[in-house]
Parts: C-alpha cells; sequence; structure tokens
C-alpha cells in the first residue's frame, strides 16, 4: 500500500509517512468527522465532487452508506477517487468455498429459549484464510428488511491473498480476541489487536492479513441502523466511548494488476467474481463514512460510587438505535477492568431477566459473574425472559466477600445485545463445543431460610 501524504479532518498536511506496513499506519480521529485525504499531493478535488476531469484521470465514486434522503444529521456519504471504477468486474457467480456464513433468517435456524454457552472455536488445522474461517452462530432479524444481525466467529491462519470481501448484507463490527489483524481497505489500512474493535461499513472491500499467525475473534454484522455512539443523557456531555478516540485510516492504495478474487455476501449466500486488478485503488477520498478503529481500553467507565449495581446499559459502547425510542436493534456493550465500591450492595450483575436478548463473548480474563466454563473465545445466549445470573461460586463468593474497594483487572468480556431473540444457527446447535451442561452452574443454591411463625425476621 503507498501512503504518500494526507490530510487530516481539519484539512491541515500530515508529514510524509512512508510504507504503512513498515511504520504504524497514520490514522485520522473522531467517530463521523467529515475527513479528507489523499496519497497523492494533487488527487483530491478541491471545491467539488465530481469535476468533470478528475486530478490524474482518476475516477470520483461516492460510497453511500445512508439513503440520499436521510437526515443530515444521519446521513453517511463518502467520495472516493479511484484508478478504476468499482462497476469494472464481470458477473458474480455463487461461491465454491465456505458454506458456514449465513443471514438470518436461517434455513432451519432455531429460536431456543434455553440457555446456550459454547467452547472457543478451535483453531484449525487446515489453511483458511478469514472469509473461510467465518461461521454464523446465530442472528435476527431480516436482512432484507434492513433490521436485526448476524453472528459469527471466526479462526483463520491464513492471511487473505489476491483476494477481498464485503457485506452487502450490514457492516462488520470485528472484535479479535487472538491474533492481529491488518485491515486492508479501500479507504486505507488499520491494524486491529486484541482488546481494540474494527468497523467496516456495509459494502466496503477489504482484505485480512494475520499479524501474529492464527487469528480468532467475533463478528457482529448489522442489518440495521448504522452504529453510533449511545446518548448520554444526565451522565452530561463526556464519558463511555469519547469519538476522539475512533480512528479512521488515511488514503492507501495499490497500483497491482493481476487477478484477484472478490468475494462478497449478499442475502446470506457468498458470490464472487474474478477482477483483473486490485480493488485497493482509491487514491484520495473525502467524507463521513469510513472504516473505524476503537481501543476498548480507552472506554470511560462509569459506576455507582454509593450502594447497587447500574444497568449494564451504563457499558454500551455503540449502539444501533430501532424505531422505538430507547430499545437497540443491537448494543455493543463491553465490561472492561473497573473499581467497585458499592455499599452493602451484591456486586457482580444481579439475577435478571430481560425483555432484550444478549449474546456474549470474552476476550480475556475472567468474567465476574461465572467462576468457570467461560473460557476466552467462547460465548453464551440468553434471550428474551431467559432467567439468568452469577453462578452458585460466584454468587457465594459475593455475598461473603469484604465491601473493601476491589479493582476487578485483567479482564474483557462483551455483549451483543438486541431488542429481538436470537435464532441459532444448525452448525452452532449440532457442534460439539455447545456445552450440554451448561444449567448446571445454577444448580444447588441454598434454598433461603425464612423465619418459623413466631420467630423475628433475621
Amino acid at each position: 500500500m503507498n501512503v504518500k501524504s494526507s490530510a487530516s479532518a481539519s484539512g491541515g498536511p500530515l508529514p510524509h509517512v512512508g510504507d504503512a506496513s513498515q511504520a504504524g499506519e497514520p490514522t485520522l480521529p473522531g467517530l463521523g468527522n467529515h475527513h479528507s485525504t489523499e496519497a497523492v499531493p494533487g488527487a483530491l478535488p478541491v471545491g467539488r465532487n465530481s469535476p468533470q476531469r478528475v486530478p490524474y484521470g482518476l475516477f470520483a465514486e461516492q460510497f453511500s452508506a445512508t439513503a440520499f434522503t436521510a437526515p443530515r444529521n444521519d446521513n453517511h456519504r463518502s467520495w472516493l477517487y479511484r484508478m478504476r471504477p468499482t462497476a469494472n468486474h464481470a458477473p458474480f457467480a455463487p461461491y465454491g468455498g465456505n458454506s458456514r456464513l449465513q443471514a438470518s433468517p436461517f434455513p432451519g435456524g432455531q429460536l431456543s429459549p434455553n440457555r446456550l454457552r459454547w467452547n472457543p472455536l478451535d483453531i484449525p488445522d487446515e489453511r483458511l484464510d478469514f472469509v473461510d474461517g467465518l461461521v454464523t452462530y446465530a442472528g435476527n432479524g431480516d436482512v432484507a428488511g434492513g433490521f436485526g444481525c448476524g453472528i459469527h466467529l471466526y479462526a483463520a491462519t491464513l492471511s487473505m491473498v489476491d483476494r477481498a470481501f464485503f457485506s452487502a448484507d450490514g457492516e462488520f463490527l470485528i472484535v479479535p480476541q487472538t491474533g492481529r489483524l491488518r485491515l486492508v481497505t479501500e479507504m486505507g489500512v488499520l491494524t486491529v489487536a486484541p482488546l481494540q474493535i474494527a468497523l467496516i461499513p456495509r459494502g466496503i472491500r477489504f482484505r485480512v492479513e494475520l499479524v501474529d499467525g492464527p487469528a480468532r475473534g467475533y463478528v457482529c454484522e448489522n442489518y440495521g441502523a448504522l452504529f453510533r455512539l449511545p446518548d448520554l443523557g444526565p451522565i452530561g456531555a463526556n464519558g463511555l466511548a469519547n469519538p476522539r478516540d475512533f480512528e479512521a485510516p488515511v488514503a492507501a492504495f495499490e497500483d497491482v494488476d493481476r487477478p484477484v478474487e472478490l468475494v462478497q455476501k449478499f442475502m446470506g449466500s457468498l458470490w464472487s467474481t474474478q477482477l483483473s486488478h486490485s480493488p485497493f485503488d482509491v487514491v484520495a477520498w473525502h467524507g463521513n463514512a469510513a472504516p473505524y478503529r476503537y481501543d476498548l481500553r480507552r472506554f470511560n467507565t462509569i459506576n455507582t460510587v454509593s450502594y447497587d449495581h447500574p444497568d449494564p446499559s451504563i457499558f454500551t459502547v455503540l449502539t444501533s438505535p430501532s424505531d422505538t425510542v430507547g430499545t437497540a436493534n443491537m448494543d455493543f456493550v463491553i465490561f472492561p477492568p473497573r473499581w467497585m465500591v458499592a455499599e452493602d450492595s451484591f456486586r457482580p450483575p444481579w439475577f435478571h431477566r430481560n425483555i432484550m436478548s444478549e449474546y456474549m463473548g470474552l476476550i480475556h480474563g475472567e468474567y465476574d459473574a461465572k467462576a468457570g466454563g467461560f473460557a476466552p473465545g467462547g460465548a453464551s445466549l440468553h434471550n428474551i425472559m431467559a432467567g439468568h445470573g452469577p453462578d452458585v461460586e460466584s454468587h457465594d463468593r459475593a455475598v461473603m466477600a469484604e465491601l473493601a474497594p476491589n479493582r476487578i483487572d485483567g479482564t474483557m468480556a462483551f455483549m451483543f445485545e438486541s431488542r429481538y431473540p436470537f435464532a441459532v444457527t444448525q452448525w452452532a446447535i449440532n457442534t460439539p463445543l455447545l456445552q450440554a451442561d451448561y444449567d448446571k452452574c445454577w444448580q444447588g443454591f441454598r434454598k433461603a431460610q425464612l423465619p418459623q411463625q413466631g420467630e423475628e425476621l433475621k
């Protein structure tokens, strides 16, 4: 990828940076900012989006992540100036490789009220890249209707070479669990490590290169309204995930003339075509629809300083709103390191039943509501109104703990939470990774002892 020069969102030039693969990639700060960046000086048109003659004979192409008529505050689009238009390709044909990637509603999918938990996805012995290493576990809504999401896990052993991928079904929220990913996109390069996330807009082509060898992680494919920062309400102007900490890539391009396979996900099926060149040939771009990276360690955690455990909504990083205010199509929530200081309170997540459905993953460490069985790289699913909470050991330990200030450290769990119930794919139901004994973690609670008639309540 060539990166020669770029402009920040405010228009100021950044210094010469050379090859992005050799020195950490430069980035543009700010979620939803209107960025302007060019990899070759003078490539970005000034004062208009589509001049009669684009500099250097480049092709102007608008990329729209929302409808043309979306309100200005919700309208996301970018202008790309590329060496060839993306229309330059042969027809797509059904993809002959991986068949484990799907979109909701699933054929044969199972809507279950049971609580489910899976062991981590195995790192395969075979050579699989990111596309072929993706497997769909669950999903909801309707991809054609534009609501709901798909939840996938990936386990890859091979970098993508001379192939690219994009989803026409939804934006990809990628949560690495082990192994760094170098994401080569049409709009530049982002390297994403565990404890960071990447957000790839629907339709943006990208390639995944493995930096540290085999890699594993999670993907939430959002079919609905674009992910954005949640409203803060009485928290005020600052807190949770701050816009400045999201990073978009600067323009970078490949001038490569050799066959490249382009794979797309469309209505749950994979299709492919052959290009005669690299699709990563965007020399300049400007706009507010772009890939982003965010470091979860920069999350400003809000918690109680008096009593009780607040609702987990205080840990929301990103939200995809629905047509019902306050009830999300999808929330991305994390459980980061934090101080616990609540007085006379049960500090772990309490027992509850929820109108929302919760799919949880663990990046590293131990989740404070489960003493065992929930391993990094694993997952659990609690659908609408499924009773859940801490297991017996975690509960008993919390009840007997001395309530001194305590720091939960060395952990990062997360949750994909949705207003719609999750259906589970046949693969996820039939895999030996599904724990048959998950319900046992809630067996063995001691019955509460009420006073006998005439005795005082203790």
